[in-house]
């Protein structure tokens, strides 16, 4: 059993909602479960809703006419997603789908909307939230235009740290429930090319590879590493 109201009240997102509000917004959620590889929703989709991973893990993504799917971020437990519905009539820029057998709480847009109307307080915390996203995704295209090709492995593990916890990666361990093949998905890359820099962050002590994932032992460090290289 899922409780909706601790999920809600330990998401940055909501961070600016008094209590009686998180009450309102367990209230209009409602709980979806999907297996792994289950889509949540499509690209082009016309529904709205917010959408916190209460267990599992998500992969937003884009696939092309010829099927071939391209991995844009990875989101574990206590993330939130479905950027559109601050957009109300916008469709999905992007799909979802379970990477993993997931547990989803989703809001309803319109209702969601309403509610920040009767909170105003809660805008400061979600446009800063909104803001860092945005700003991430900028800092990921000027990588990609001007850095060498460890500084963009780096910041892109960096990147992915820091969305998975809505806020900047500190010296505390992060895990990242992603693979090798997903990051070079990610970056156009092949698996051997990411590897032999992932291995050589693992061997500064910067990284631990494990099954299905990387921890990130120190984040700052690794930050402080990647400003001394292109």
């Amino acid at each position: 059993m899922i409780d909706i109201k601790s999920l809600l009240a330990n998401c940055p997102l909501f961070s600016g909602f008094p209590r009686p509000a998180l009450e309102d917004l367990a209230a209009i959620a409602r709980t979806r479960r999907f297996e792994a590889d289950e889509p949540i929703y499509d690209k082009g989709s016309a529904t709205s809703t917010l959408n916190i991973i209460a267990s599992g893990v998500v992969r937003i993504s884009s696939v092309n006419s010829a099927g071939r799917e391209a991995t844009l971020i990875m989101f574990s437990a206590g993330t939130w997603f479905g950027d559109s519905v601050f957009s109300p009539g916008m469709r999905r820029v992007y799909g979802a789908r379970a990477h993993e057998a997931a547990t989803i709480v989703e809001m309803p847009g319109d209702a969601f909307r309403q509610l920040m109307g009767r909170y105003p307080e809660c805008y400061p915390v979600i446009l800063d939230m909104v803001s860092r996203r945005l700003w991430a995704a900028m800092s990921i295209i000027e990588d990609d235009a001007l850095r060498g090709i460890a500084a963009r492995i780096g910041r892109r593990l960096l990147f992915l740290a820091e969305i998975q916890g809505n806020r900047e990666a500190g010296s505390e361990p992060v895990t990242i429930w992603i693979t090798r093949e997903h990051i070079a998905n990610m970056m156009g890359m092949t698996r051997q090319g990411i590897h032999q820099w992932i291995k050589g962050f693992e061997r500064e002590g910067l990284l631990e590879l494990s099954y299905g994932r990387i921890v990130l032992t120190d984040p700052a460090a690794l930050q402080h590493h990647l400003e001394n290289i292109d």
